[in-house]
């Protein structure tokens, strides 16, 4: 790629594709369809909820509220219905920068139906209309639950649509070359986030050679002016200004009020690697976005918080699926001699030691079989993964395809060795060749699960593996676990990265 890159027919910048019918259906803007679609979502699956505790309340539709003769419980619900969507619409939820990527548009669900009911309740006390107390305890669980469900299979269909190429906001990258190709690769890897990088403007600077991103790049555009145009000309949607712009405040001021004319948004994009938006605040001084980042640490009332949490999650998981661990059991022993768990010892919290639980799905040798094989996993020097691996038992393959073998490891969060959720237990040989930055991940304890497992599992590179890792323990949320359960699901069941 030459150092001023022209647009030609082999680097051209994409054209707008035609409206896909998906689109279509939402209007002529999917960022204002996709809000209201979920408007409508929220809208059926509240009334619903809100009818469904009325029956389960009083076993009828029409019962009346004591002390107002003109209201019952089924007008109530639908004027309920109505100020729970209002008050989803008022906390963001349904804001597309938002929408389809990360936990903050769950946690702005949860936080709008907490301060609806809220404010339910303190209407109630001061005007002295008593609410059936069963209709809001199962309003609110299945209301909220609905809703969360419904939010799922919106943004699980709107990120297939993505991944084929719809509902992708059209966007040009600004900045010095390394921060471009950061943030370029972080998009193309996020898909179902809605933004599509077409071109590039590096002012000033020389690509590392022809292959330097596979979309066009600029060097010969550095006035405001010249990158307004060339956003314009090329349909962009968004410019995201990265670390290395040449532009001083003004010029940077000036940008957005000419964007905001033509309807682009301006995005900054920091030199910040990892960090959640609850480590970030915004402090303005003299005009001056000030951000600070603050330091990651689990305080006490969060480890409280997170103990219990799994201490409820897993005995509640011992007892539902205690039928299917005496079964796995029985087939262990059937198909290969040898014990039923398999025991080793890991690293875990603050670097400790503690023996870690599995169903065994190898040979009894297992061990010594080890030392001849090599891994195929292009890491042989931290982590030993093996598709194929000739050690592995019969029974041993499915439970490891299915994760079934990991179940025992409740066991070890019920004694507090384990988590949950929580960074991989490594072994500890490859703990002896951490570099020093990679101790940070024993601040909290190794997960039974966690964003390895939901990432690729197996696949996975060990500098991904670290990556993810860290990012856990950096922007640890209670919601965040949540939703990695929920995701684990979906990845045990696809068989993603497991072997």
């Amino acid at each position: 790629m030459a150092t001023t890159l022209e647009t030609s027919a082999a680097h051209a910048v994409p054209a707008r594709p035609p409206q896909p019918e998906g689109e279509r259906l939402l209007g002529a803007s999917w960022h204002r369809g996709i809000p209201r679609l979920l408007v409508l979502v929220d809208g059926v699956l509240i009334l619903v909820s809100m009818l469904v505790a009325e029956l389960v309340r009083f076993g009828r539709l029409g019962e009346g509220v004591p002390g107002l003769v003109i209201l019952n419980y089924t007008l109530l619900s639908f004027i309920l219905a109505v100020g729970w969507v209002l008050t989803l619409t008022m906390v963001g939820s349904r804001d597309i920068k938002v929408f389809g990527v990360g936990a903050e548009e769950y946690k702005r669900v949860i936080k709008g139906t907490l301060y609806f009911f809220g404010l339910v309740a303190i209407v109630s006390y001061v005007t002295g209309v008593e609410t059936a107390r069963g209709y809001v305890a199962v309003a609110l669980p299945v209301g909220l639950l609905a809703v969360l469900l419904g939010r799922f299979v919106v943004r699980t269909w709107v990120a297939r649509s993505r991944a084929r190429g719809r509902f992708r906001r059209r966007m040009l990258l600004v900045g010095g070359p390394g921060a471009v190709a950061h943030v370029h690769d972080a998009l193309v890897s996020e898909a179902g986030a809605g933004y599509e990088p077409v071109a590039a403007i590096m002012p000033g600077y020389r690509p590392r050679g022809e292959d330097f991103l596979p979309i066009p790049c600029r060097t010969d555009l550095g006035t405001i002016g010249e990158i307004v145009a060339f956003a314009e000309e090329n349909h962009v949607e968004a410019i995201t200004l990265t670390s290395g712009d040449p532009f001083p405040p003004s010029d940077l001021r000036r940008l957005g009020w000419e964007l905001q004319e033509r309807g682009i948004t301006l995005i900054m994009a920091p030199a910040l690697v990892d960090v959640a938006g609850p480590r970030i605040h915004m402090q303005p001084l003299a005009g001056l976005p000030l951000i600070h980042v603050s330091t990651p640490r689990l305080s006490r009332s969060k480890a409280l918080t997170k103990r219990a949490f799994d201490l409820v999650g897993a005995g509640v998981g011992m007892v539902l699926i205690s039928p299917l661990l005496l079964c796995v059991a029985l087939a262990v022993r059937i198909d290969s001699p040898g014990p039923i768990l398999f025991r080793q010892e890991r690293i875990g919290l603050h670097g400790k030691p503690f023996t870690m639980l599995k169903f065994r799905s190898m040979v009894p040798d297992a061990e010594k079989i080890k030392a001849a094989l090599t891994s195929d996993s292009g890491d042989a020097n931290v982590l030993f993964k093996m598709k194929d691996d000739p050690r592995i038992t019969k029974v041993g393959r499915f439970i490891r395809r299915t994760s079934i073998d990991e179940l025992p490891q409740l066991i070890n969060v019920l004694r507090g060795d384990m988590s949950l959720v929580g960074p991989r237990p490594h072994l500890p040989h490859e703990v002896e060749q951490y570099e020093d930055y990679i101790h940070r991940r024993f601040q909290v304890q190794p997960g039974i699960t966690g964003l390895w497992q939901v990432s690729g599992r197996s696949d996975l590179s060990w500098e991904d593996a670290v990556r993810l890792d860290l990012n856990y323990v950096e922007n640890w949320s209670i919601l965040g676990d949540v939703v990695i359960l929920g995701r684990t699901v979906r990845a045990v069941a696809a068989a993603d990265g497991a072997y």
